[in-house]
């Protein structure tokens, strides 16, 4: 299935996304451009919003509904140099979209926290793993959460490519993103509920142009 496909197919299952169209698909080109240049995504935001960047970065670094094998070059490789570890590698190991949630290195959040400014825990990961040609996905129901807006303004400074995924309005991150997706709900728990499928739609999308 196309990746256009995918998004046509979003519009119909959630009608109601139709004002988001253009935004997700400036979106998954965005991500697609920072995995063309060898980039990689970036995924924060807080309790549900956290829960989502993970469930975001499981799909993208592991197969989510199309097969991907190694290279048979690298699965050659792999068969030489290890033997029969080398046959289990090459005929388990897949494809992935390198990304990195911000909301579980719990050692490094909890001691920045501690020893600095708890609302830069996600803009430090950010100036530690960030570099142009990157991607930053920053999750926020209100578009207003502190350390989102931290990460994201961090993100800008270092020449990332700048995503948000929010409600009706944008809050602050409509000005800090270069798309910024704003689903047409306001209740904390509606917002999320019109999350899963944009993101999982752009998942869809970026493993169809990488490995369809």
């Amino acid at each position: 299935m196309s990746e256009q496909k995918q998004l046509d197919l979003l519009i119909e299952r959630y009608p109601v996304l139709e004002a988001c169209r253009s935004q997700i698909d400036s979106a998954y080109r965005l991500i697609r451009r920072a995995y063309e240049q060898k980039g990689m995504l970036l995924v924060c935001g807080n309790g549900g919003s956290g829960a989502d960047s993970e469930h975001i970065v499981g799909e993208l670094m592991k197969e989510f509904s199309i097969r991907r094998p190694l290279p048979e070059e690298e699965k050659k490789r792999l068969h030489e140099g290890f033997s029969e570890d080398g046959r289990v590698l090459a005929d388990h190991l897949q494809g992935s979209l390198p990304a990195v949630t911000l909301t579980s290195n719990i050692a490094l959040s909890t001691a920045f926290a501690n020893d600095a400014v708890p609302e830069l825990v996600f803009a430090q990961q950010v100036y530690g793993y960030g570099r142009e040609g990157s991607a930053l996905l920053g999750i926020s129901t209100s578009g207003n959460s502190r350390n989102v807006i931290y990460a994201l303004e961090t993100a800008r400074m270092k020449k990332m490519a700048t995503i948000g995924l929010t409600g009706e309005g944008g809050g602050r991150m409509r000005e800090l993103c270069d798309v910024c997706i704003c689903v047409p709900a306001t209740v904390t728990y509606q917002v999320q509920e019109l999350h899963l499928p944009v993101y999982h739609t752009l998942c869809l999308m970026l493993e169809e142009a990488f490995f369809g």
